[in-house]
């Protein structure tokens, strides 16, 4: 692999770092507002829209791929990342309302398992055993990091239940927008993936009967919060990063996101942040800072070739 491939996954790493950052304030913004969780959903993809289409505009460098999709097989794979969000969102915005920030958080981000189940079964990616070591050890971070926080009550059941179920959602979200990225740019994808996911989380949450427009200024700033700075900058950053290096090492960069919530979690509402959730913050970061160096190592040797450019 060329020096300039290396580069690719340095600054593909860099990038998804920035954006799983950005992304660890979803669950704190969504618990200020008063919104319905559906309805916090639809605006946060509504409100995305015309900055995704001004970044599409602009990023029209996508991929070359000999084997990229044509025809309504194009059209599927850019519309499924959009399907899978909106299954996401509405189940975590619903746990999020009715379980704590860090069990919905810790929950939801077990997402690394099912992507790196699906990889290794689906797509027959190599996964190393010094990459389960790394993974594990994060994993381990985000239960310790929450563990102050968690709770085992009946009435937080159902939220904790949904929250399990988006990290579902989040893992296959994850592999539709690896396999988006390897013909289109991050802009178109996360252009695609409002445009599908918002009509869908605005037919939901007028199926719940929640109110739709936001009563005040605070709420309309926690959704304009949300739509540039998770969606934009953390989601795009994401997709961003799906572009240069492997779904299992973006899965586990993207624990940093349970690190930062807790973090907010502690300043905004009180939640505990004890001598345990530093040490599952820091087992978390050995464990991405694992991850990440064993991918720019594999680049420089060529040994792990990215999906993709743009």
């Amino acid at each position: 692999m060329t020096d300039t491939s290396e580069k690719s996954v340095l600054v593909g790493l860099i990038v998804l770092i920035m954006g799983a950052v950005a992304i660890g304030m979803a669950a704190p913004l969504v618990k200020l507002s008063e919104l319905g969780p559906q309805t916090v959903g639809f605006w946060r993809m509504a409100l995305t829209i015309p900055f995704a289409f001004a970044w599409m505009q602009f990023d029209r460098n996508p991929p070359a791929k000999a084997d990229a999709p044509s025809g309504p097989k194009k059209w599927l794979h850019l519309a499924l990342p959009g399907l899978l969000f909106a299954g996401d969102l509405a189940f975590w915005h619903a746990g999020i309302k009715i379980t704590s920030v860090a069990n919905a958080t810790f929950l939801a981000n077990l997402q690394p398992v099912f992507v790196v189940l699906a990889a290794w079964l689906i797509f027959k990616e190599t996964i190393t055993r010094q990459f389960l070591m790394a993974a594990g050890l994060a994993v381990a971070g985000a239960a310790l990091l929450s563990a102050g926080n968690l709770t085992v009550a009946p009435d937080r059941w159902p939220g904790d239940a949904l929250s399990i179920a988006t990290a579902v959602w989040y893992a296959s979200y994850i592999l539709a927008v690896r396999q988006a990225r390897r013909f289109a740019s991050t802009g178109t994808v996360i252009f695609f993936t409002a445009l599908v996911t918002a009509p869908i989380l605005a037919l939901t949450a007028l199926g719940f009967g929640e109110d739709i427009m936001p009563p005040t200024l605070t709420d309309w700033l926690v959704l304009i919060g949300l739509a540039v700075g998770v969606q934009i900058i953390g989601q795009g950053g994401v997709a961003f990063g799906l572009g240069r290096v492997p779904a299992p090492v973006a899965s586990i960069i993207i624990l940093i996101q349970p690190v930062v919530a807790s973090i907010a979690g502690w300043i905004m509402f009180g939640e505990a942040f004890a001598p345990m959730q530093y040490a599952g913050a820091a087992l978390v970061m050995t464990g991405v800072y694992w991850v990440q160096r064993r991918s720019r190592t594999a680049a420089s040797r060529g040994l792990a070739k990215p999906p993709g450019k743009g």
